[in-house]
């Protein structure tokens, strides 16, 4: 639940239960309405999702269990992130920040009009913070519609807040939300939903085990190459990759036919990549990353793997970089 509420506001302390480790398909076994979106933020792969119990309060008598909430969180895995919070009764206004250097917007949603806090002010360029006022679900409207004693059982608030993305980006996940139980493009994490090329035929599959580059590396190109208001990496040290074992592990790395796969074990999420085309030194790959829920991102990248004279404490030394020479967002 929500943690900031305003003075005045009707606070209830109901103790929670967290539940264990879940992943969106938890959220699919509940008798809540729990929304999630089908667009994300370039780079965003899913970080989170917690459900837990509150007891029902004295005056709900007919209900004889607890009650779940729950709440879902995206980054990519820097200072961006996009989370979904539940609530049942208790709930304050989210539309307050301390700072001074905020404005206030509404766009359209789901849900209707969803009025919006965001800092610093102007329309344009990343947001340090975004807060959506708590909007209810249908079942809270038909529940709370029976009077003002009634107090919701499957009925609940939702709130979302976002960091590091801009409004437009926001808006756009925002009015992608619709209820996980309905979400029928979940696809298992094996599965392409890309379209291979027209050339992929024609590049062995031997091409991309041949390279053995970790996908976390196109995911580092992919974040930083895409992200138009971020400081841009051209090249990457192999070499020092290669000796990064925490960082770059390869027990999570396998082939999956022509594709060289890493997966995310703690939300069933995968990077993947497979070589288009190839011509000594110079690659043109195809990148796609999951982060385990139904939306796939895809970019297609080329690069040289060149050699370099560095001086290093005064002494020479020959490091080999992958430096990226085209980047497209498919």
């Amino acid at each position: 639940m929500l943690s900031c509420f305003v003075p005045g506001a009707l606070l209830f302390l109901l103790p929670t239960v967290l539940s264990s480790a879940t992943t969106l398909d938890d959220l699919k076994q509940l008798e809540i309405a729990c929304y999630v979106p089908s667009h994300l933020p370039h780079g965003f792969r899913l970080r989170k999702v917690e459900i837990t119990y509150e007891e029902p309060d004295a005056a709900s008598a007919e209900v004889n269990r607890p009650l779940p909430l729950y709440s879902v969180e995206y980054g990519n895995g820097w200072n961006a992130t996009f989370s979904i919070e539940s609530a049942r009764e208790g709930i304050g206004d989210r539309n307050i920040m301390e700072e001074e250097d905020t404005e206030e917007t509404e766009i359209q949603s789901p849900f209707g009009p969803m009025y919006l806090i965001y800092r610093p002010k102007g329309k344009e360029g990343r947001k340090a913070e975004i807060k959506a006022n708590w909007v209810s679900d249908a079942t809270m409207n038909a529940e709370t519609a029976k009077g003002p004693d009634s107090h919701p059982v499957l009925g609940r608030y939702h709130g979302f807040s976002a960091t590091g993305i801009t409004l437009a980006e926001f808006t756009k996940t925002v009015q992608s939300l619709h209820p996980v139980r309905g979400d029928k493009a979940v696809m298992p994490a094996a599965t392409p939903v890309t379209t291979p090329p027209a050339t992929a035929s024609a590049t062995p599959a031997a091409q991309t085990s041949a390279l053995k580059i970790h996908p976390k590396v196109f995911n580092m190109i992919d974040c930083w190459v895409s992200d138009s208001e971020s400081p841009v990496v051209t090249e990457i040290n192999l070499d020092a990759v290669e000796k990064n074992g925490n960082q770059f592990n390869r027990d999570g790395v396998s082939e999956d036919g022509e594709w060289l796969r890493f997966s995310l074990p703690d939300t069933g999420g995968f990077m993947r990549y497979r070589v288009v085309e190839s011509k000594g030194d110079h690659y043109k790959i195809e990148y796609e990353e999951n982060g385990g829920g139904s939306l796939t991102t895809a970019s297609v990248i080329e690069f040289d793997i060149v050699k370099r004279d560095v001086r290093r404490d005064g002494k020479p030394l020959n490091v080999r970089l992958l430096r990226v020479t085209s980047y497209n967002q498919k």
